[in-house]
């Protein structure tokens, strides 16, 4: 699945660019944090890539930091939260104010985000309080910078069903007792470490 996306910026909107990446033109679906920081029309740009696949369609949604991806993933995870309320969330707060109010039980906060009602203001605390990094004391290995490959063995074990932290997990396990660092390997092995005896 696509993790990273690298090339000429075609069109924006406010949710949404068009990535021109070797000739084929890409749809991305952005929240308004990354909007705002894009460069002109015509410029070079990378983008953190979520590929979200369900039956009758794959969307993929970019964000310009690794840590806004990052907590998209963990919103994904809450119950009753998909991806296109995911990136309501992101645009109606910065991801740091957010990871405050949900680390400090602040509903009032997070119910001002449009969409957002007080039960999954809830559900978003309870779920996530403890899985998010404290704002500004986190070790910048918080959030694993994955090589290509990493991203690659990570996004296929949560296609499968797995959740990111278990296959990230299972990923930096299997990237340090392998000696060949190639996608089949690392996942064959990933896969081996999540499904388990």
């Amino acid at each position: 699945m696509i993790a990273h996306l690298h090339g000429k910026l075609l069109a924006r909107h406010p949710n949404q660019v068009i990535l021109d990446t070797g000739g084929v033109g890409y749809d991305v679906t952005i929240s308004v944090p990354t909007f705002s920081e894009l460069p002109p029309l015509g410029s070079e740009i990378a983008l953190h890539i979520h590929t979200h696949v369900r039956e009758d369609q794959i969307s993929l949604y970019g964000f310009l930091r690794a840590e806004e991806k990052h907590l998209f993933e963990k919103l994904l995870t809450v119950s009753g939260i998909g991806p296109k309320l995911a990136i309501t969330l992101l645009s109606g707060m910065p991801a740091e104010e957010m990871v405050t109010a949900i680390r400090g039980n602040d509903l009032a906060r997070l119910t001002k985000i449009p969409g957002i009602g007080r039960k999954t203001a809830e559900r978003m605390v309870i779920e996530l309080r403890d899985k998010l990094p404290v704002p500004g004391l986190e070790p910048k290995q918080a959030v694993p910078a994955l090589s290509a490959v990493g991203e690659d063995v990570v996004s296929a074990l949560e296609n499968l069903g797995y959740q990111r932290a278990t296959a990230e997990k299972a990923f930096g396990q299997a990237a340090k007792n392998s000696t060949k660092q190639s996608f089949d390997e690392l996942f064959r092995q990933s896969l081996a470490l999540v499904s388990g005896p």
